[in-house]
């Protein structure tokens, strides 16, 4: 299959890039994050969706490949609500913080639920995208997210509680 260069999904994935950086992995955040028990080849996938945006907008995304940084991002995903979301306020000491400084940090932290929800609605969209061009290139064949079995469960991953 052609790579993917449909402007509506780069639109989907410029966004998630930008919600990932701005609002869950920012300066305040990322420390918890850095304590998820994900392997290297996850946070990888992870940063090839989320940071490397600008490397593949003329040249397109590989289909498998954007599933796999879906795959990797949804599991990211349900790993930080159960792991992180609960006590992330308890994980992030105030130490040094003031003014300005501690009120962004306590903006982070109340809003990361939300915003955590946000990304994964944004990532259920871009996979529900990407399976309709999937169905559609396949022609009779079975559409590569079908192949996929870290994709079976995908919407459990996603789904907020």
């Amino acid at each position: 299959m052609e790579p993917v260069k449909d402007a509506v999904i780069m639109r989907l994935i410029e966004q998630i890039s930008e919600h990932y950086r701005t609002n869950i992995s920012n300066r305040f955040i990322r420390p918890a994050l850095l304590q998820l028990s994900l392997d290297k080849t996850t946070w990888d996938m992870i940063e090839a969706l989320t940071e490397k945006f600008e490397q593949f907008r003329y040249q397109g995304f590989h289909l498998d490949e954007l599933y796999r940084q879906i795959a990797a991002s949804a599991k990211f995903v349900y790993a930080t609500r159960n792991e992180i979301a609960p006590t992330l306020r308890y994980r992030l000491t105030s130490s040094g913080s003031s003014g300005a400084e501690k009120v962004l940090r306590d903006m982070a932290v109340n809003n990361f639920s939300h915003n955590l929800k946000v990304f994964a609605d944004l990532l259920y969209d871009l996979y529900v995208k990407l399976a309709e061009l999937d169905r559609a290139a396949a022609k009779g064949k079975r559409p590569i997210y079908e192949q996929m079995p870290e994709l079976a469960d995908i919407g459990v991953q996603l789904a907020s509680r």
